[in-house]
């Protein structure tokens, strides 16, 4: 080789720096991405978690006197209950109207970890008559 013939290029020690930068970057770039993509599933499980209750409480707004004690399963893999007691009304000086404290509880799977919603409410109870 003579002084004033170069070689243009890069060395095998350059390209493997490059393609290590490279790949350290496309990492990050992947774990980033399928942390937000595990975020969205777990709020939209929180979302419908959230819905299923407000709707058992919703059809839950009126009770029977004996009370409420229902559980059950949806096929996603909810599961849900309902439960109410008599509240006692008669030191508070309303007599005795007919209301219930009720909750209701969603509860499922993500990944390994169990997640739960629970509402509480205060809903009137009705004698077999009146519905």
């Amino acid at each position: 080789m003579t002084p004033t013939s170069r070689q243009c290029g890069f060395s095998l020690l350059e390209m493997l720096v490059a393609i290590s930068i490279l790949a350290l970057a496309l990492g990050s770039l992947y774990q980033a991405a399928s942390g937000a993509t595990r975020n969205v599933r777990t709020s939209e499980r929180y979302a419908y978690g959230v819905e299923l209750a407000r709707s058992l409480l919703a059809d839950n707004a009126m009770v029977p006197q004996q009370g409420v004690n229902a559980t059950g399963e949806t096929a996603a893999g909810y599961q849900w209950r309902v439960e109410s007691q008599p509240r006692d009304l008669r030191r508070s000086g309303m007599g005795r109207a007919q209301l219930h404290d009720i909750e209701v509880g969603v509860a499922w799977f993500d990944g390994s970890k169990r997640r739960e919603i629970v509402l509480n409410s205060v809903v009137e109870a009705y004698s077999r008559e009146r519905r």
